[in-house]
């Protein structure tokens, strides 16, 4: 024959049964719809529409220069800006973990001890009396019953706001690593138009001892011989100005990559030297719901969402809840003794009835919010697009250019051996090979920015695709947790 149950299996039974009902509640926020993009379904001069999976090509595949593969991998470690991100991240979280606690009753051990005496005259017995009271056990306290889903839905906005912390974090890393890449190309851009203002210095310097000699011996005049030294100072404050601005440069990098670097000046061109991969861009809708700021402005947009449950089931009753199970005795030795147990069940309900309109501001609120985060996630998918249509155009635009520049590269290296070869048959007078002499360095040192604006538009467009973020988030030193609140 089975034994009857006692008072406290009785009331660990209810306990359950409640809580089990309260994980059936539904939250009161409104159902979550992806705004549509509000952007053309194909990316200008983006040729065909299978693309490259640009979000899962990590960047130590893209990025195929082995020096700035150290340096991205350092600047990733060290960094002290994506450090703070991560630190971001990680306060999100445990605010998520607090809300998160509101959903549980918080169990609290408790023991008191309390000693009164009750005089003569206020006694029932006619004497006075010393009373003394010993209890020990364990509770709940306020435990608010989620009847309509409001802490449920604080609890899934802190989870989304953690999410898109987690997120902006992924795209800080992207952007972090665009930003080492494009210093380290400026760094071989000065690289090489250094060494092209070196050679240019060696070839004058050359010039300015022959038309010495010629000057000496009254071969030529003192103007020519001034000419060919005014050329001479022109290449050497450009050489100054150079090693300037790599210094600047390399003082950057360091701050970028968190730690001293030590970059030897490059000997090969850019076109000597294959630094990055080509890419496809595919079709807008597909690539830029994959970059890590679209799905952090989609993930406020949900935790403002969220939030609108909140408000509303803050128009209901509030139920709290406290207990206590545990012994109570006049003795401290008869604590534990059979008959000594005590309980005590305190449910209390709070009903807003007038609160001066504060409840339905709130929600008018919230819906507000969530408007904003709307043309936020849309404005941020714009401002995605524009990137990668600017990065497309560049690229176009930069190679049509390089063309060109390389055409007149050709003509001026031709014209400036013309006008020297004319100056020495006495056809012409100096000033014409001091002009093509000019005209020569200034497109020289042209077509070098130009080839370094080719690789920093595909930089952009690598970045503008949410480049790595697969890589990168599972790279990351956060640990993650459930993408999907439970109900």
């Amino acid at each position: 024959m089975p034994q009857p149950r006692s008072r406290h299996q009785h009331w660990q039974l209810a306990i359950a049964a409640l809580c089990l009902a309260l994980a059936g509640c539904k939250s009161m926020a409104p159902d979550y719809e992806r705004p549509a993009a509000p952007v053309a379904e194909h990316f200008p001069q983006a040729g065909a529409d299978t693309g490259t999976d640009v979000a899962s090509l990590a960047w130590q595949d893209y990025f195929a220069d082995a020096t700035l593969q150290g340096l991205i991998g350092d600047a990733l470690a060290n960094n002290r800006d994506l450090r703070s991100a991560i630190q971001r991240v990680e306060g999100a979280r445990a605010l998520y973990g607090v809300q998160r606690a509101d959903l549980f009753p918080g169990l609290n051990a408790q023991g008191s001890f309390a000693r009164s005496r009750t005089p003569e005259d206020m006694s029932l017995i006619g004497r006075p009396m010393v009373l003394s009271e010993y209890r020990a056990g364990f509770g709940i306290s306020n435990w608010e019953l989620d009847f309509w889903g409001r802490i449920r839905s604080l609890r899934d906005a802190a989870l989304e706001t953690f999410l898109a912390a987690e997120s902006s974090q992924r795209a800080s890393a992207i952007s972090l690593v665009a930003q080492v890449a494009n210093s380290y190309l400026n760094l071989r851009e000065l690289d090489q138009r250094i060494l092209i203002a070196e050679k240019t210095i060696e070839s004058r310097q050359e010039s300015v001892r022959i038309f010495q000699r010629r000057f000496d011996v009254g071969s030529t005049s003192k103007l020519d011989l001034k000419q060919v030294q005014a050329l001479l100072a022109q290449a050497q404050t450009l050489l100054y100005q150079l090693q300037q601005s790599r210094a600047t440069e390399l003082n950057a990098l360091t701050l970028l990559v968190g730690k001293p670097v030590e970059l030897a000046p490059a000997g090969h061109a850019f076109s000597e030297t294959k630094m990055l991969h080509q890419l496809k861009p595919g079709l807008a809708s597909e690539v830029l719901t994959q970059r890590p700021d679209i799905i952090a402005a989609e993930h406020l947009l949900k935790s403002a969402n969220a939030n609108i449950g909140a408000a509303r089931a803050a128009f209901f009753p509030r139920v709290t809840l406290t207990t206590s199970l545990g012994t109570a005795s006049r003795e401290l030795n008869g604590l534990f003794d059979a008959g000594s147990h005590a309980w005590s069940f305190a449910p209390s309900v709070s009903l807003p009835i007038f609160d001066g309109w504060r409840n339905r501001s709130n929600l008018e609120f919230a819906e507000v919010r969530r408007d904003l985060a709307v043309t936020s996630y849309e404005q941020t998918i714009q401002a995605a697009f524009r990137e990668v249509a600017d990065a497309l155009a560049a690229q176009h635009g930069i190679r049509q250019q390089l063309v060109s520049q390389q055409e007149m590269l050709d003509a001026q290296a031709e014209r400036a051996r013309l006008a020297k070869l004319r100056y020495d048959h006495g056809a012409t007078s100096y000033f014409e090979v001091l002009d093509a002499e000019r005209s020569l360095l200034d497109v020289e040192q042209q077509l070098v920015q130009m080839q370094r604006a080719l690789f920093s538009s595909q930089v952009s467009l690598y970045t503008a695709l949410g480049g790595g973020s697969q890589s990168i988030a599972a790279s990351s030193p956060i640990t993650p947790i459930s993408r999907q609140p439970a109900n």
